[in-house]
């Protein structure tokens, strides 16, 4: 019989991530884009850096930097007595990890596909750079933005390596969805397994339909 908590579970360390990978990649990609930032080439790199390395590599490095011996981990237990490593917490942490670069590269491009002269007629209108931001930038973007949201958080849901090195598999507590297949068919029930993978392609299947139907009804406005 299927267990709902893995499902629960990676719903919410998915919505959350989104929530922290959407006003980070966001903000970062217009940063990067609005201002001379010194080695950008190089911060640029490290933004993307977890899209292309494997999984594990980034949840080991995530287990040197929480763990207990580890500089962020030593501190909240020795300043705050808190604690993330194997907790809900760090497979949140995990998700936002890998899924800001999606983010982050979608935000990039779409707030590139702004025109510039647009901002700028909204300046000499005497906006300030905030206005400028919500009321002409962000809307232009919008389309790129919300399809680098349901990557990022179809990217949360899935993840595997990172999460496993840093939060573990603990059933009720810390097994998301990808831990529960991977487990069940370690275990030779194929049936449970075979459940799970259900869901979470239905989830990400209904996810990037939408957003697909949605993209073609506000581009067919646009067309004669």
């Amino acid at each position: 019989m299927i267990e709902w908590h893995p499902v629960i579970l990676s719903l919410k360390v998915a919505c959350m991530s989104l929530v922290v990978v959407t006003v980070l990649g966001t903000g970062t990609a217009y940063i990067m884009r609005a201002f001379s930032v010194p080695g950008k080439a190089v911060w640029e790199a490290l933004f993307t850096l977890p899209l292309v390395l494997p999984p594990v590599v980034t949840g080991f490095l995530l287990l040197l930097l929480i763990g207990k011996q580890g500089p962020v981990g030593r501190f909240l237990s020795d300043q705050l007595q808190v604690q993330i490593l194997f907790t809900p917490y760090a497979a949140i942490l995990a998700g936002t990890i890998v899924a800001f670069p999606l983010m982050y590269q979608s935000a990039k491009a779409a707030f590139q596909s702004v025109d510039h002269n647009l901002e700028d007629a909204a300046r000499t209108l005497g906006a300030g750079e905030g206005r400028v931001f919500f009321t002409v930038t962000l809307p232009l973007a919008w389309h790129g933005l919300l399809s680098g949201a349901v990557l990022s958080f179809s990217r949360a849901l899935g993840e595997f390596g990172a999460t496993i090195m840093v939060a573990g598999n603990i059933p009720g507590k810390t097994q998301t969805l990808p831990l529960a297949i991977y487990f069940a068919a370690e275990s030779n029930d194929l049936t449970l397994a075979g459940a799970y993978v259900l869901v979470i392609s239905v989830i990400t299947f209904s996810l990037i339909y939408g957003l697909n139907l949605w993209t073609k009804a506000n581009h067919s406005r646009f067309l004669p």
